[in-house]
């Protein structure tokens, strides 16, 4: 039995969470979904923040379901770090121990040490405003950790920091979870921080719960277009019939891989070349497009086309000059068939 085996419902107004969760001793399970698709509640639910309305809910073999908040063996951190304001670092660490049933000596003792595994040993007087972003997060995670929790929740933990901190944040973050025997539950957007942080991703929309696996599996075979996006991949969906896809439209995309029935097809922005004029030669998937936008996309340029199908093209800035690329632009769009993926829309 997994050390969290959960499926939580539980509903809010016309919303209706229905997911299901099993994580291992040991294992960072990264929750990941657009605004809306039920992450918090999944949260709130497993902290008994949120009344769970049916399902399960076991950790480490107890059912939770009717346990009080606060004695729950969880440890929570929130987006916003939530710090007692008028109590130093070392007194919100000591908060929890404290509530277990600790004296103030015993409760100090273990909050310097977890101030110290944190890099804060030196910071423990400081109230919660004399503290940076990164410092308030891991005084935050000390907290939670310091009451020995079976299950660790993280909620959106490195959003309200800037981008450098949360760079160095980061890796700090993924060396305490590594070293968390329990279980661990990070809610988040972004998808840089579940691929760093988690071992295993599970994608939700709509209150369920539509892919889930590892980092690899689910970059490799989107299966909803908010993941496709997730991951920067073109995606569609249509009749495999061996090397073709044909979509709902009618449009037949071809690919190297063989595959028969409802398929999905899919290929990365970069595998898209452009040409002013009808290409001749090998590309076996050829297009007339329109060019819709065009935004700046790390060193190079995100192409978004219309046409018999919307697509998304990485090309460089010198590539974009060379052609004059304007909105409005008729294009032709080529891509290899070797550059797709093709696989089922089942299993």
């Amino acid at each position: 039995m997994s050390l969290l085996d959960a499926r939580l419902v539980a509903e809010r107004g016309a919303f209706r969470l229905d997911i299901g969760l099993r994580i291992e001793p040991g294992e960072t399970v990264a929750l990941l979904g657009p605004n809306g698709a039920g992450k918090t509640t999944a949260l709130r639910a497993l902290a008994g923040l949120t009344p769970l309305s049916g399902g399960h809910l076991t950790l480490g073999g107890e059912d939770l379901r009717g346990t009080p908040t606060e004695r729950r063996p969880i440890g929570v951190v929130f987006q916003d770090y939530l710090l007692f304001p008028h109590l130093s670092a070392r007194d919100n660490v000591a908060f929890g121990p404290r509530r277990h049933g600790l004296d103030r000596r015993a409760a100090h003792a273990v909050a310097d040490r977890w101030l110290d595994r944190v890099g804060l040993a030196e910071h423990g007087r400081r109230k919660p405003r004399q503290l940076s972003g990164g410092q308030a997060q891991r005084v935050a995670l000390a907290r939670a950790l310091a009451v020995d929790p079976v299950l660790l929740l993280l909620d959106e933990p490195l959003a309200a920091l800037d981008a450098r901190t949360r760079l160095e944040t980061r890796g700090e973050l993924r060396r305490h979870l590594a070293e968390h025997p329990g279980a661990t539950l990070i809610v988040t957007h972004d998808p840089l921080d579940a691929l760093v942080l988690a071992d295993r991703l599970v994608i939700v929309e709509h209150g369920r719960v539509v892919q889930e696996g590892d980092a690899a599996t689910i970059t490799a075979r989107p299966r909803t277009d908010y993941v496709a996006r997730l991951v920067g991949l073109n995606l569609y969906r249509g009749r495999g019939g061996g090397h073709t896809v044909e979509l709902s439209d009618g449009f037949v995309l071809t690919s190297t891989d063989i595959v028969h029935g409802d398929a999905f097809v899919a290929f990365p922005p970069a595998a898209v070349a452009l040409h002013p004029h009808q290409p001749d030669g090998s590309p076996r998937n050829t297009w007339p497009a329109v060019l819709a936008d065009v935004q700046q996309h790390g060193d190079s340029l995100r192409v978004r086309l219309d046409g018999p199908i919307s697509v998304a093209a990485d090309i460089t800035p010198a590539a974009a000059a060379q052609m004059g690329l304007t909105p409005g632009q008729e294009l032709w769009v080529a891509v290899k068939a070797a550059e797709t993926r093709a696989y089922p829309a089942s299993g």
